[in-house]
């Protein structure tokens, strides 16, 4: 894999200024695709980032005044939000297990909307903001029962700790709708993630919108805002095409238009939720090569950082079968032969590369690896083996900004 001329000089600053193992997050490329985003679907969606794939302060700082809302998975994601910038209002709080404090935090400090995902989850929400005196907004997670083919991981269909299943829907409205303690506003569905097959991304939307009408209709809700999971893909190996946004908006645009048509939606909001899509390939993870030795006709790199910074690298994220993340030696050339690459942890699963096509590598070299933006750090065992913290740094134009995080910043 060769080197990518146009962000290298930075790469090596990063290397040289802040050391390695490090994350670089390129705040120009998140613009350029939140600008991709708002062009190909024009008004008919507002955007919603999902902090669970990258709850960097720094970063959350920077999308606060770009993206509409912010969605958080845990109180920790909240505060984080808060501290960067955030009003509480603008954030929806899902989650299938939501403890009793995390919900009382959360309702006092005014969240913009709980995503109930049980109907235990609403009455305990009910009696908490009963207890507070207080009327809590309430979208409801939908499970539906399908999901197309072309999704990396799907959560329809199947048995799922996720949102309320579709065939169940119609036994828990009314048990919600009857407490007087919350106001549902409207209806979440996320079921796939990682798709890089417009068709199949366009068929998921029309599920969900199906789903919208029809509960919306037989409990006569009109809506302020219906979620629409994203499922948006990013070309994280090699053979990897590109997700082609336009047809993608193109081909739904006539159905969200539709919709919006009707008289019950005609001022819902409809919200686009996403993550990876967003910042994932604006993300490298940088790690230096300290020895480089052949074992058993194999040539292997090892690294100093691995696995504990960059589980999903390593392939140990859900991939039934290892591939190898797209991935380059900073300042390299041509490619001459294949090498796997080993973190610095005392076990075999610490692979971030295996048969990996690259130039020569020698101690000292700094490899990039691609689609690091989103489920990197914070998706992995950084206490393991108690090595350091990667640095964190985000870059707008030439400026860097040292972004570390350290433990206890929640």
């Amino acid at each position: 894999m060769t080197a990518e001329t146009g962000v290298d000089p930075l790469l090596s600053r990063v290397a040289e200024e802040f050391g390695t193992p490090a994350y670089v997050f390129l705040g120009d490329r998140i613009e350029t695709r939140i600008g991709l985003l708002k062009s190909a679907f024009g008004e008919r969606f507002t955007l919603s980032y999902a902090a669970k794939s990258n709850p960097n302060p720094v970063l959350l700082a920077f999308l606060e005044p770009r993206v509409e809302n912010l969605d958080i998975s845990s109180i920790g994601e909240m505060r984080l939000g808060l501290k960067a910038g955030w009003a509480a209002d603008q954030m929806s709080f899902t989650g299938p297990a939501k403890r009793d404090a995390e919900l009382e935090e959360a309702i006092e400090g005014g969240v913009g909307e709980l995503i109930v995902e049980s109907v235990d989850e609403a009455r305990r929400a009910d009696r908490i903001a009963r207890e507070k005196d207080r009327r809590q907004r309430i979208m409801i997670r939908i499970g539906p029962d399908r999901v197309p083919k072309g999704f990396g991981d799907q959560m329809a269909g199947r048995p799922s700790p996720f949102g309320i299943d579709y065939e169940q829907i119609h036994e828990a409205m009314p048990q919600i709708l009857a407490l007087d303690n919350l106001e549902i506003v409207g209806l979440h569905i996320y079921s796939g993630t990682q798709s890089l097959v417009p068709g199949a991304i366009c068929e998921n939307y029309r599920n969900f919108i199906a789903i919208f009408r029809e509960v919306c209709g037989r409990y006569d809700l009109t809506p302020e805002r219906l979620v629409f999971g994203a499922g948006l893909g990013v070309p994280y190996f090699e053979n990897d095409k590109p997700l082609d946004l336009g047809v993608v908006a193109d081909d739904i645009a006539g159905d969200l238009d539709a919709l919006r048509g009707e008289a019950r939606f005609g001022d819902t909001e409809l919200v686009l939720e996403l993550g990876r899509y967003l910042v994932g390939e604006a993300g490298y993870y940088l790690t230096r090569v300290t020895t480089v030795k052949t074992s058993r006709g194999t040539r292997i790199g090892l690294c100093d950082g691995g696995m504990n910074h960059h589980l999903p690298a390593s392939g140990n994220f859900g991939m039934v079968i290892h591939r190898s993340y797209r991935m380059h030696k900073v300042g390299g050339g041509d490619p001459v032969g294949k090498i796997n690459l080993s973190g610095p942890l005392c076990t075999p699963l610490d692979k971030i590369g295996v048969g990996v096509n690259l130039p020569e590598i020698t101690a000292g070299d700094v490899i990039a690896v691609h689609n690091s933006g989103a489920y990197g750090m914070t998706a992995s065992p950084v206490l393991f083996i108690s090595h350091p913290m990667p640095k964190e740094v985000f870059a707008v134009g030439d400026q860097l900004r040292d972004a570390t995080r350290r433990l206890g910043d929640l």
